[in-house]
């Protein structure tokens, strides 16, 4: 097998007590009714654009976030607070009520299930302000992240002014939560994280290169062996690959979290989006979950593969003409028009040969 397809050596599966088993969502936008249960450590969404991949994550972000923010050091809001300022800033409407999908007397109801944990559960109609009712009385110690399609370290300055200083919609939580995750100083004792061989795989994507923040110049560049780099001159994949290694290395990341990916293939060239799914792959096993928001053939099919080599359950939801369906990865290609369009082109490729 190639280079760029070994897999990392995998140590056994550690699956955390409080990742999310089950879902389900009815009248989120663009999402009347979608749901899913068994999930796994790695798990994939798929459809056309507009179909409320995104709208899916960021609501269950925006629930786990609450089980992790509500209560965790001298914040004293409630979980109600912070749920309705999750949303609020995620989505960016004028009013919550406006993210109820359209329709006579339609109301968003939601449940999020993780393991050992009781269901948050939550849901408001269309005349809703501001206020989430949820009640929740235990929580997350782990820390979860939503990324992006867009890199976030060119900008972090001025995503730090719009979403803390100025208070204006521009860039929504995703972002300004993930900028707040990458200033997390780096610890002292890098040895003590379960995840730092993944972070060195990274870095050996592209040759030990790797991003660093420069505190007294207040700005982020690429350091390859001895040169340094402006981050505006560096390629958009090494500054998204730069991301995901700075949180494991400053220790944002851990073993328990939750990773929300929105289209890992932007930016990213076949080969290194296999030797991502590699990292991906060592970290789920390591205990981290992972959900991932595609239509690139390349990830669906890179996840086939580790689904079927490793006999892993790789839990795919799929939308089609607007209907989410549940399957797996173990069990096949799944029947969706990316990955039959991709079929057709090779088709006609050797026709034409």
């Amino acid at each position: 097998m190639p280079p760029s397809q070994e897999p990392l050596p995998l140590s056994p599966q550690k699956v955390d007590n409080k990742m999310i088993q089950a879902f389900e969502f009815n009248n989120l936008g663009p999402l009347e009714k979608v749901a899913a249960k068994n999930l796994g450590q790695i798990n994939l969404i798929i459809g056309p654009n507009s179909s409320g991949k995104t709208w899916l994550m960021k609501a269950l972000y925006a629930a786990v976030r609450t089980l992790e923010e509500s209560g965790r050091g001298d914040d004293r809001r409630s979980a109600s607070e912070v749920l309705s300022e999750k949303l609020y800033w995620t989505f960016q409407p004028d009013k919550l009520g406006d993210l109820v999908s359209k329709g006579k007397s339609k109301k968003l109801s939601a449940s999020v299930t993780l393991k050992d944990l009781p269901p948050v559960t939550f849901g408001f109609g269309p005349d809703t302000t501001k206020q989430v009712d949820v009640d929740i009385t235990e929580r997350r110690s782990a820390n979860s992240i939503f990324l992006p399609p867009k890199e976030v370290l060119s900008l972090d300055k001025i995503i730090f002014q719009t979403a803390y200083q100025d208070r204006v919609f521009g860039f929504d939580s995703t972002y300004s939560d993930l900028v707040v995750a990458l200033q997390k100083q780096m610890p002292a004792d890098k040895s003590n994280s379960t995840l730092s061989q993944t972070s060195q795989q990274l870095e050996s994507m592209f040759d030990g290169g790797r991003i660093e923040y420069d505190r007294q110049r207040n700005e982020w560049f690429y350091k390859h062996k001895k040169a340094r780099y402006s981050i505006n001159a560096t390629a958009e994949g090494v500054k998204k690959i730069g991301i995901l290694d700075t949180l494991i290395r400053n220790g944002f990341l851990t073993e328990n979290s939750i990773v929300f990916i929105d289209e890992p293939e932007s930016a990213l060239h076949p080969t290194a989006i296999t030797k991502l799914f590699n990292i991906i792959d060592a970290l789920a096993r390591l205990g981290v979950q992972f959900f991932i928001a595609s239509h690139s053939y390349f990830v669906v099919k890179k996840l086939y593969i580790m689904a079927q080599r490793e006999e892993m359950q790789i839990p795919v939801l799929i939308c089609t003409d607007g209907q989410w369906q549940q399957t797996s990865l173990n069990e096949g290609m799944p029947d969706n028009e990316i990955i039959n369009e991709s079929i057709r082109l090779f088709e006609q490729e050797i026709g034409v040969a």
